[in-house]
């Protein structure tokens, strides 16, 4: 177990550190880089969220980190702002979406690669923290140095060098500012000595052991962490389909075969989100899709899930005039606002599509407003769950809230449910 020291970092010349995209994991780690003594610059292209950590307030719901965020703010130790500053270490924590054919977007890399190379003077640490493909960094790296042909790798022909490592987060939202500092983490360095100095860098804050290796292995441990998981959730949730075609409670069925000592199944839902585990897979597949095929075919399972659902909601209404269907929860995971590949978002918007005389009540109680992907829908309308449930002919459970505890089962006599997470069924059987 590794000690938090400042003196770390102050060890190998980091004082000031930036830190590019203010988003779920940037803005934690900028706080507790703070918080626990480094001067912090945030960087973000959003003025809104500039102006909220200037104002020591977080954009988004995450336990724990207001408090951090407004302390280090008051104590002058973080502020934001738009443009990329000089620093000694750089994290870059921006978004990489996958694209139509599944590959990674590395746009935001880039221009953050950009935004810092005329800063730079040589012997800066820059660490690339966004989930990326394998040798990501690297191409950070030429990017930056093409912008700057008077810096190397490796200090070679009189021209500093700039230190390039990748250190993929590790963290479940709701959860960030807890496991930011208790779990472990993989350091990868590109160039001689740059391992070393963000394993420095972490140890200011970081409880766990921080494992290094070389930049292309960290990144492709992230992937296959994910990938994992991605493959076992799909065996859950090609369970429950088939589960359903023969008639069997997948419930039931998973907590007996559970009682094997070596089997362990996971719990089916409808469908994978969130900014890593429906995303990481497809950049191992795109790295190497004539091998890739497991991790493929269980990305293809569980992208599938969610129009298993619209089906579940959709089978009793045929014929019954216009429907109102009752979507309890939006976000990809529970009691948080972040609905980035939410399945239960594309549950919402194909019922919206599929069934426009439908009307759908949507109850998202973490979140004021409704995604993107929704708007522009007539005939989708925010409720509470209380209101939504009234009305309902059919009642979806997409997200399984702690707020939904409160739900008195009684209200849902009568009613076509389709428990996506198993929620009642569980609660019934404690």
């Amino acid at each position: 177990m590794n000690t938090p020291t400042f003196e770390s970092a102050k060890a190998a010349g980091i004082e000031t550190v930036a830190v590019i995209g203010l988003g779920y994991i940037g803005l934690p780690t900028a706080a507790i880089l703070a918080t626990n003594g480094l001067k912090v610059i945030g960087v973000d292209v959003s003025s809104a969220t500039v102006e909220a950590v200037n104002r020591g307030e977080v954009p988004f719901v995450e336990p724990d980190l207001g408090t951090s965020v407004a302390g280090a703010v008051a104590q002058g130790f973080l502020r934001a702002q738009k443009e990329t500053p000089a620093a000694d270490a750089f994290i870059v924590a921006v978004p990489t979406p996958f694209q139509a054919d599944k590959s990674a977007d590395l746009s935001y890399i880039e221009d953050a690669a950009r935004a810092i190379a005329p800063q730079l003077r040589g012997g800066e640490l820059i660490i690339l923290e966004s989930t990326s493909p394998p040798q990501t960094t690297a191409h950070m790296a030429q990017v930056v140095l093409e912008a700057r042909p008077d810096l190397s790798l490796d200090g070679s022909e009189g021209r500093p060098a700039v230190l390039f490592a990748h250190c993929p987060e590790r963290v479940l939202p709701g959860r960030v500012m807890i496991e930011l500092v208790t779990n472990d983490r993989i350091v990868g360095g590109l160039n001689a000595g740059a391992a070393a100095a963000a394993t420095a860098l972490y140890k200011v804050f970081c409880k766990g052991e921080i494992l290094e290796t070389d930049a292309t292995t960290a990144e492709l441990s992230k992937l296959v962490e994910n990938a994992y998981r991605d493959v076992n959730i799909a065996f859950a949730n090609e369970l429950s389909v088939v589960s359903k075609n023969l008639g069997v409670d997948v419930w039931e069925l998973i907590e007996l075969a559970n009682h094997h000592p070596r089997v362990n199944i996971l719990q089916p839902g409808p469908g994978v989100g969130g900014h890593c585990i429906a995303v990481d897979p497809w950049f191992i597949v795109a790295a190497d899709p004539e091998n890739a095929r497991l991790i493929r075919t269980a990305r293809e399972v569980n992208d599938s899930k969610p129009q298993r659902v619209v089906e579940q909601i959709l089978e009793p209404l045929d014929g019954n005039g216009a429907p109102t269907i009752a979507a309890l929860g939006l976000a990809f995971k529970p009691n948080i606002d972040d609905m980035r590949e939410s399945p239960a978002v594309d549950i919402v918007h194909k019922l919206a599509t599929q069934r426009p005389d439908a009307k759908i009540l949507v109850v998202t109680p973490h979140s004021k407003v409704l995604p993107k992907k929704l708007e522009g829908f007539t005939n989708i309308t925010s409720a509470t769950a209380e209101e939504a449930i009234a009305a309902a002919d059919v009642v979806a459970l997409l997200v399984d809230h702690d707020k939904f505890r409160e739900i008195d089962t009684a209200t849902l006599a009568g009613k076509h449910v389709v428990d996506t997470r198993g929620f009642w069924h569980i609660r019934d059987n404690e």
